[in-house]
């Protein structure tokens, strides 16, 4: 009841505006500006898909529940009566130096304030309230946790080295390592991170395992992963690159580097999420809302509309000329072109705008080709009604126009 009643109250916050990023990545939109959405449009391959691009938002799930792993693995610590400083005093040590996002979770900062290395290494990323809301989501999951998963056959002393020191905001452009991508690939969408119920308490080892799992998926180069098919390698600036992994989920830290690194595990993907973020804010997400605020049509549906409404006006118009040029009487037999006019301009209009108007009557939009699924989101549902009337308009507009012209244009028989 009271999941169902917080999400009353957030969608209530958005009767008169469109979701932020933010807000579908944390589940709290509806339908078709949800995260479902978002995700299974790289099926039409215009938006994730472009440039393996869909690999981003993957990492960035699985770093997402990375960190809501962590943030378990702290709360646990503190209700079990011990401090994070007795329990990891290497993390704790690094947290104080260096700064934590899990600051106020430890103890480090309770007056809220935001850490050193949270502002430091990417610069200020999100707003002040998507960080709210953002960190009340993470507070909800934190008693969840991925089923960590490792890649076969990693040797534990085959990974030496680390991060670039720079943590200056990035510039550079974003794109991504190059790989051909394809239209019908629908199982990708079976990498994206499932929250499980936890049964046990979260060990270290946990934490590394996550994070060795995330490292060999989405930041190792392709020729040092034994499985290429685990590897999907995304582009980072060289200020954000992690040139290996140096620790192992089937052994121990036991020397002193191995624990100082090991405390680093919590916060070693955080920059490169914000990054991540960044690059899907501005580049995928405005072209999502466009496609489904705006819209309510794939993109090879608006095409087969495309194509439809083509053939099926020529066959109007020749019918249309043959009544005019054969001078069949009575004339009011023209009258009857609407119904190949109305379904070719329909088709014609719908994909011009990329919306159809029956289905967002029907409070429909398409997910898939020819796929729908009924629209929820109160704001977007106001917009595609609006967008609905007036393509409705323009149909009847360019059918009566059409049917008038051909029914006053005098018979003559050639």
């Amino acid at each position: 009841m009271d999941d169902q009643r917080q999400q009353e109250d957030w969608a209530s916050d958005r009767s008169n505006r469109l979701p932020s990023f933010t807000e579908v990545l944390s589940r709290r939109t509806r339908p078709p500006v949800d995260l479902f959405m978002f995700y299974n449009l790289q099926v039409s391959s215009l938006f994730l898909q472009r440039e393996g691009a869909e690999d981003i938002l993957d990492f960035w799930l699985d770093v997402q529940q990375h960190e809501n792993l962590c943030r378990a693995y702290f709360k646990d610590v503190r209700k079990s009566g011990r401090t994070i400083k007795e329990d990891w005093p290497q993390y704790w040590d690094y947290a104080r130096r260096r700064g934590s996002i899990y600051g106020t979770v430890v103890g480090l900062n309770p007056d809220g304030m935001h850490t050193k290395r949270s502002t430091a290494s990417t610069g200020e990323l999100l707003s002040e309230q998507d960080k709210r809301n953002l960190a009340a989501t993470d507070e909800k999951a934190a008693g969840h946790s991925t089923s960590p998963r490792l890649t076969p056959g990693i040797s534990e002393h085959t990974h030496i080295a680390s991060t670039s020191p720079n943590n200056d905001r990035p510039t550079t452009p974003f794109s991504l390592s190059g790989r051909t991508p394809t239209l019908f690939n629908l199982k990708r969408a079976s990498r994206a991170p499932t929250v499980i119920p936890r049964s046990s308490a979260i060990t270290r080892q946990d934490l590394i395992a996550s994070a060795e799992r995330i490292y060999f998926r989405y930041l190792s180069p392709a020729g040092n992963t034994v499985n290429s098919q685990e590897n999907h390698e995304i582009y980072l600036p060289p200020s954000l690159r992690i040139h290996s992994f140096p620790l192992s989920s089937s052994a121990e830290p036991k020397s002193q580097s191995e624990m100082a690194i090991m405390a680093q595990i919590p916060d070693m993907f955080h920059a490169q999420k914000e990054y991540c973020f960044r690059a899907m804010e501005q580049d995928a997400f405005p072209r999502f809302l466009r496609a489904k605020a705006f819209g309510n049509l794939t993109p090879i549906s608006a095409l087969v509309r495309l194509i439809l409404g083509l053939v099926i006006l020529w066959i109007g118009l020749a019918t249309a000329f043959s009544l005019v040029f054969l001078d069949v009487q009575p004339k009011s037999k023209r009258f009857f072109l609407f119904i190949p006019f109305t379904f070719a301009v329909l088709f014609l209009v719908s994909h011009q705008y990329e919306l159809d108007p029956i289905l967002v009557f029907l409070g429909q939009s398409e997910t898939t080709p020819f796929r729908t699924l009924r629209i929820k989101e109160p704001y977007v549902k106001k917009l595609l009604l609006g967008r609905a009337i007036w393509v409705s308009v323009l149909v009847a507009a360019f059918v009566t126009a059409l049917t008038l012209i051909f029914w006053a244009v005098p018979g003559h028989r050639l």
